[in-house]
């Protein structure tokens, strides 16, 4: 019977976590994966916790715990990483972040000794790279995704540089964040437990903005200026690394600098590239047939493996071989126009340009919509959102495409919201 309803309260826990627009499909291995990084207690509180930002009060209200006792679960939680806390307005607020881009990464962001860490890599690496329903729901599911990846500045034409907005930029992010935390890899760093990890740099894990300081503040991350922040994107640059970063235009807070073998986002470009799990820059690589030795170096380069050789059919040289572009599964990132020693390469502004929505809310609430998931947004089981929280998911569904507003509208069977988009229409 105990075990039984301590596996009740990690299956609420799993119920919870798939109230976010990127869930986290039940398995056996996931229920191991939480018994490591909370107790069952916590898993018991954390499960009622509401969806949005919220205050150490209104813990305590849905916890029905005094003041202090609450203070003391969420402080706790905050110092593993497994709730960010923040300052707004000079109000401490608590959030738990979705599974990914979020605490699953976090609890292996640093040396840890109040973790199994080989256990929970080894977990990490059934759940999404043999099972791969996770990566599968959180990449491949819905249009809108949860990452982009930055072009390589280094590569730019001054043409191509003039039609590169700013949050199109990694260099950008980090010069405007206000705070940068730097960490170990996790991708690289599960690898390592399963004896599978590659030479590409760890440190180097870049974090900003309202996760970057709640990180530091707990030792889940370093604080580094600015200019140490350029230093390891151009380090990243050098190791043929591709820069990952949350989709949004204002307040990324996260870039990750992904090689092909360890990363779940490239891996699962490679293996899904047909269903575009990860937005492209607006870049495509274009090849000069002239100037091409057919060396090869720039497929081998290539993440999610866009190039490859083919015969250049050429009667005087008929060993001589040429490069072929998949476009379909190019992510515009440029690595390989860096590796072509030849100059053969360039980068090409696509035909249609990717559309990055504007901030967090605004992605989330699309990926919801798209997901089937919005009525968890609005009507969050908690009933604790604020006014100030409503109003914001209100206002990007209004100003939504009229089919997505449709969509949202069907989805919530809400008259109120139905209402608010016809008055628009006026």
């Amino acid at each position: 019977m105990a075990h039984q309803t301590a596996k009740d309260k990690y299956t609420k826990l799993v119920n919870r976590l798939n109230l976010f627009p990127q869930g986290a499909p039940p398995s056996d291995t996931l229920f191991n994966i939480l018994q490591i990084l909370l107790s069952q207690r916590e898993a018991g509180l954390v499960s009622k916790l509401p969806i949005k930002p919220f205050t150490a009060k209104k813990a305590s209200q849905v916890w029905r715990l005094d003041l202090e006792e609450t203070q003391k679960y969420l402080d706790e939680l905050a110092s593993r990483a497994i709730l960010v806390d923040m300052e707004y307005k000079g109000n401490i607020e608590y959030v738990l972040p979705p599974p990914m881009a979020g605490f699953i990464e976090f609890s292996m962001m640093r040396i840890r000794k109040d973790l199994d860490q080989k256990l929970l890599g080894q977990l990490y690496y059934q759940y999404m790279n043999v099972e791969e329903d996770f990566i599968k729901s959180l990449f491949t599911d819905g249009q809108t995704q949860l990452g982009r990846i930055f072009v390589q500045e280094a590569v730019l034409s001054n043409e191509n540089a003039l039609h590169v907005l700013d949050y199109e930029r990694a260099s950008e992010v980090i010069k405007t964040s206000s705070k940068i935390g730097i960490s170990m890899c996790y991708c690289r760093h599960k690898m390592m437990h399963v004896g599978k990890a590659c030479d590409a740099p760890m440190d180097i894990c870049m974090t900003f903005n309202t996760t970057g300081t709640a990180l530091i503040q707990h030792g889940h991350a370093r604080l580094v200026d600015q200019k140490e922040g350029l230093d390891l994107l151009q380090q990243a640059w050098e190791n043929n690394l591709v820069q990952f970063g949350e989709n949004n235009r204002e307040g990324v807070n996260f870039i990750c600098n992904c090689c092909s073998c360890c990363c779940e986002a490239m891996i699962a470009a490679q293996k899904f590239g047909f269903l575009q799990p990860v937005h492209t820059s607006n870049f495509l690589i274009q090849s000069n047939s002239d100037t091409c030795k057919g060396c090869g170096k720039c497929a081998k380069s290539c993440p999610v493996d866009a190039l490859t050789l083919i015969s250049a059919d050429d009667p005087q040289k008929p060993k001589k071989n040429k490069i072929r572009i998949d476009e379909n599964l190019c992510l515009g990132c440029g690595v390989c126009v860096r590796n072509c020693q030849n100059k053969a390469l360039s980068l090409k502004s696509r035909p249609e340009k990717i559309l990055t929505p504007l901030n967090t809310t605004h992605r989330t609430v699309v990926m919801a919509i798209e997901r089937g998931k919005l009525q968890h947004l609005i009507f969050d089981n908690q009933v604790l959102w604020s006014h100030r929280m409503l109003a914001s998911v209100l206002g990007v569904i209004l100003k939504l495409p009229p089919i997505k507003q449709v969509m949202a509208s069907r989805q919530m069977k809400s008259k109120y919201l139905e209402s608010l988009i016809r008055q628009q229409d006026y």
